[in-house]
Formats: structure tokens, sequence, C-alpha cells
């Protein structure tokens, strides 16, 4: 899909801050972080919604291994799923670590994206 947000990252159109990326998926710091570390999860294959995606036991099976990775280094030891699905039509699960009751989001600075990449890569 040529203006798919998501699409265009895969293809390395438009930049991100990966934590992890296999041959079908990729993942990263999403950019309103509502916790840090907070990450997207999305197969590289455009799929509308995650149920669409042919081989949902490989996706969750990653979605798994990079959740473990996020509370590993989390400080909580927690992180929370969640599969909201209309803001950017291409399958993605959020992978949220930490506590939190602020859903909101905000803007964090390039070093501030840097330093959660490398504190939450796998």
């Amino acid at each position: 899909m040529t203006d798919c947000i998501f699409c265009k990252i895969v293809k390395k159109e438009v930049p991100c801050y990966k934590i992890y990326e296999d041959k079908e998926f990729l993942a990263f710091l999403d950019i309103f972080p509502k916790t840090a570390g907070h990450t997207l999860v999305v197969p590289k294959k455009h799929v509308q919604w995650v149920w669409d995606y042919p081989e949902l036991g490989e996706y969750f099976e990653v979605v798994g291994e990079i959740a473990k990775q996020l509370r590993k280094v989390s400080e909580d030891k927690i992180v929370r799923s969640i599969i909201w699905g209309w803001e950017v039509a291409h399958a993605h699960i959020h992978l949220l670590p930490g506590k939190t009751d602020n859903l909101n989001g905000q803007q964090l600075s390039d070093a501030e994206f840097e330093k959660c990449r490398q504190k939450f890569s796998l």
C-alpha cells in the first residue's frame, strides 16, 4: 500500500527507532510513547488487521519474545499488549512496558528515543 506509514517504515522510506527485525516482522518505538519503550510490532507484509495475518502463531511468538525482553529491562516488570487497530490500517500490536494511567503519549527528543532504543533492543 503506497500511502501506509508502516509500509514506508518497513521499506526504510521513513525512519524509525528499530528494536527488532527479522524476515517477516519489524518492531520499533512508537513516536508518541505512552510509556518508556512503547513498541509497535508489525508484519512486513501489508495486511489491514492483525487477524488477517496468515501465520498468527508466528506473529504472536515474535510479539511474546519482544515482550519478554521489554519486561526484562523494564523497572516495573510488566508489559501490556494492546491491539487498537484504528490509527493505521496496517496490522500492529502495541507493547507498553511499565505502569501508567496516562495514555496520551508524549513526544521525546532524538536523544531520549535513542536511549530507549538502546535499552529495549533485542
